[in-house]
Order: structure tokens, then sequence, then C-alpha cells
């Protein structure tokens, strides 16, 4: 074989290879630089007019999608469902590092109802309208209204946090309410959906085994997020890890979770994102310190997970499919919203909100974007005759709820939710600022070289210099234990010092250590 058979055959297809791979890898990284650059921009003209930065984002996600301007590569979009679930991994997270058992025992009883009530109106609503309307049946119908039934995670959840850590709404536990419910909403509405689209093949149903798995699934979620968050925090009790390790461990579990629930998924149900949500429950009810602190991790990873999650949603939105379903659809959609305010201010009769707080709850439950974009293609893709109507309407509801929703949110919030109290918020930016360790955790005197663990923590309140008796400052006092090979705990020399805004940093004389 000669040199130029050679090279033609072997050589040039080989080299050929390896620049459509390094072509490939910079179209993605150039596709992630847009996404980086165009989300923070439009979250930056946004907030500039008052308005929620997560509708820059989605709104820029649909102008450099596949669909208007088609700046994203195709491995991004192929890879676009597993960054958006990372990005909704982190953010639920969060929501359960926010999620008091107290709080939650108060709001129980409201949050079950809507997790269901306003979803089954919805559907209800759609049922009624929807086959006169769009011309189609009414079994189409109601797998139209399971597929809008569900609220927006990625939308609600990052605005009530938000709200939580300001401290609005925190008295009545507003937001961990609509945390709760819209979570399990997501489940609820699920399981009716693949009924309604098991009734619509050939094959027969089990009504009563499908409806069956909504209590199984949420108990399933429930106990596989309980078990590993207790696991977790045994671990960052025992071992001083450091922060951002201790972070990128609950990050890997929490995945890990969404793995087991595919796996599974034919046998037994898992609601996954619930677990995820209850690791973080389970660690800030047995350890606040720790909880508080991965919180803060989170919501520095938040900054670059929120652009990708809002930006990719938009860019799953085809507007000329939303532009098929026309008026009709649109009416439907806000038809099926009526239905669905109306059965989550039911849902709220027995609680101790006030009306405005309940029109609140209404509002925030009024956003769609990540269900809608996961399952409005599946009915067309299962061959039901109305397929492409319910992706059209599907389509057209996260374009037209998703921006008001969360300008509604925004707005109505803070007009309506109270301060609450904020020492627990102002305590825990103080630990954030000044680097201060939890019980538990060793550390090394800089001046003297000595080991000494923090054994003891307190929060109190200080009377702020010059201010007036009702102007207070957060402190914390840490008790140290000097580490004695020959006496256990409780023996031995202690120190306390106190931290806050007017004394010297931890910093400038202690240094964490950690195991790794």
């Amino acid at each position: 074989m000669n040199k130029d058979l050679l090279l033609s055959r072997f050589f040039l297809p080989a080299l050929w290879a390896v620049d459509n791979d390094i072509q490939r890898e910079i179209t993605l990284a150039t596709s992630i630089a847009l996404i980086i650059v165009l989300g923070l921009l439009a979250d930056y003209a946004f907030r500039r007019f008052r308005l929620p930065g997560l509708v820059g984002m989605l709104i820029a996600g649909v102008v450099c999608g596949p669909y208007v301007l088609n700046l994203m590569a195709p491995e991004m979009m192929a890879v676009s469902a597993d960054f958006r679930r990372i990005a909704l991994i982190v953010i639920l997270l969060r929501a359960g590092f926010e999620l008091h058992r107290d709080t939650l025992r108060r709001v129980g009883r409201a949050a079950i109802f809507m997790s269901c009530v306003p979803a089954l109106f919805e559907i209800a609503g759609i049922m009624l309208v929807a086959p006169h309307l769009l011309g189609i049946s009414t079994l189409e119908a109601a797998l139209l209204g399971a597929i809008l039934g569900a609220v927006s995670p990625a939308v609600v959840v990052p605005l009530m946090i938000d709200f939580m850590d300001r401290g609005r709404g925190t008295k009545k536990g507003i937001p961990t309410l609509v945390l709760a419910a819209s979570s399990i909403d997501d489940v609820f509405v699920i399981v009716l959906f693949s009924i309604f689209l098991g009734m619509s093949g050939e094959g027969p149903v089990n009504l009563w085994a499908k409806l069956g798995e909504i209590p199984v699934s949420i108990s399933l979620g429930i106990i596989v997020g309980l078990i590993p968050g207790y696991i977790l925090y045994k671990l960052f009790t025992r071992y001083d890890w450091r922060s951002p390790k201790r972070t990128i461990v609950v990050m890997g579990v929490a995945i890990l979770l969404t793995w087991i629930e595919r796996e599974t998924e034919k046998w037994v149900p898992v609601a996954s994102l619930l677990g995820v949500m209850t690791i973080g429950f389970m660690i800030l009810d047995k350890s606040e310190a720790i909880a508080h602190i991965i919180s803060q991790k989170l919501k520095k990873l938040w900054v670059f997970a929120e652009l990708l999650l809002f930006v990719l949603v938009g860019a799953q939105v085809n507007v000329r499919v939303a532009w098929d379903a026309g008026l009709a659809g649109m009416l439907v959609i806000w038809i099926g919203l009526v239905f669905r305010s109306v059965g989550t201010y039911i849902s709220l009769i027995k609680t101790p909100l006030t009306v405005k707080e309940k029109l609140f709850c209404v509002v925030a439950y009024v956003p769609k974007a990540t269900v809608q974009a996961a399952i409005g293609a599946l009915p067309l893709a299962a061959g039901v005759p109305a397929g492409e109507v319910i992706l059209a309407v599907a389509v057209l509801s996260i374009l037209l709820t998703a921006p008001l929703g969360a300008i509604g949110i925004t707005i109505f919030g803070e007009k309506v939710l109270d301060h609450g109290e904020r020492g627990l918020y102002r305590f825990r930016d103080l630990r954030e600022k000044m680097r201060l360790p939890i019980p538990g955790e060793r550390v090394r005197s800089k001046r003297f070289g000595t080991i000494w663990k923090v054994i003891e923590q307190k929060e109190t309140w200080l009377e702020a210099p010059g201010g007036s008796a009702t102007d207070k400052i957060p402190a914390i006092y840490l008790r140290y234990w000097k580490e004695d090979s020959t006496n256990g705990p409780g023996t031995g020399k202690t120190q306390g010092y106190r931290y806050s805004q007017m004394d010297p940093s931890f910093e400038d004389h202690w240094e964490i250590l950690y195991d790794w």
C-alpha cells in the first residue's frame, strides 16, 4: 500500500475526526458563553425596570434558541435536559435547607390541599371548555389539563427562597407553604397525566393502581431523601470537611436520587425531586449551622445554575407552535387559570391567612414552564390525534404564564407579605460574612498554634452603637475547648469569644482545620 493511499484511508479520517471533536467542543463552549453573557444582560436589563430577572433569561433563551435565531449548538440542546435537571436540583436543595419542621407543621394541612385541589379544578375547567374551543375529545382535554395543571418549580421556588432570605412572609410560613405544596403538586399531576395518556392508547389502564402510585411515589421520595440526609449529617458532624466539599457531596447524592428514579420507574414510582428537598430538610433539622453553611454555598452556585435553567427552558419554547394555538388556545389557558385560582383559594379557606395573602398564593400558583416543557410533546409522540394541538397550547402556556406569573409574584409579594422576624437570617448573614466555624469543628490559634474545638454557640442581640434601644445588631458567641489527649470534653481549658460587626474578625486570630 503506497503512502498516499495510507494517508487517505487512515490518517486523514482520523485527523478529520479529531478536528471535528475540537470544533464540537468549541461550539458547546460558545453556547455556554452565550447563555452566560445573554442571560446576565437580560437579567440586568429586567431588574433595572424592577421586573424579575428570570423573565429576561427566559426571553433570552427563546430568542437564541433553535426556533428563533438558532444560536445554540445541537450538542447543547442534546444535553439541555440534563443541565436543566441539575440546575433544578440546586434550587430544590436550597428549598430543602429552608424547610423548618415547625413551619411545615403549621402549613401541613393547607399544603396537602394545595398540592391537589387547584390542579383538579384546572383540569375540570379545561375539560369543560377545550372540546368546544379546540375541537378535541373530552379525554384529550383531560390530557391537556393534566399537562397545564402543574405549577413550575423552576419559576416558583427561586422566588419563594428569595422572600425567605429576606424574611418576607415568614410569620405565617407563606413561602414554605407554596414550596411544600408545589413540590407535591407536580407528582400528583404527572401521575394523572400518565393515567390519561394510558387511557388514550389501546392498552387497558388500571385506574386504582395508577392512583395508588401518588402516595407511594411521595412516600418513597421522602424516604430516599431522609436516609441519605441523615447519613450525610452524621458524616459532616464526624469529619470536618470544607464547606465546598460538603456541598459537592450533597449535590452528588441528590443527582443520584434522580438516577434511582429512572432506574426504578418500571417497578415502583419514586418522587426523586421531593427526595432532593428532603435531604436538605433532614440536615437542617439535625444541624441548623451546617445546613446554613451549605445553603450559602448553594446560593453562590445558583448564580450559574439559574442562567442554565431559565435560558435553556426558554430555548425549548417553539414560538411557531405556540402561534398555532391561536386565540382559542389562549382562552383555554385563561379559563383553566380561573378554575385553578378558585381551587387554590378554597384550599386556604380555613387558614389564618388574610384575603390578600390568599390572593398572593393564587398568583404564586400561576407560572408554568418546567413540566410543560418536559411532557408537552409526549401525547404527539404517543400518537394521540390531538397531539399537535396539545403541544401548541402547552408551549403557549409557558410564554403566557411564566413571565406574568413571575412578575405577579414579585410585585404582589412585596406589597402583601409581612417582613417577619429577620433574626434567623441576620445571624446567617453574620456567620457567612465572618466565616465562623460551627460546633464540632476544630480551629487553630494563629498566635500560639494550639488546637481548639468549638463546643458551644449562642446567638444574641446587642445594642447598636449610637442607635436607639430598639435598634439591635446580631452577635454570635462561640466557646472553644482546648483539645487534650489526657482529658476528655468537659474538662480542661475553655474560652469564649463574641463576634459581631463591632468585634474583630474570626480570621484575625483563628483558622479552621479540615480533615479533607
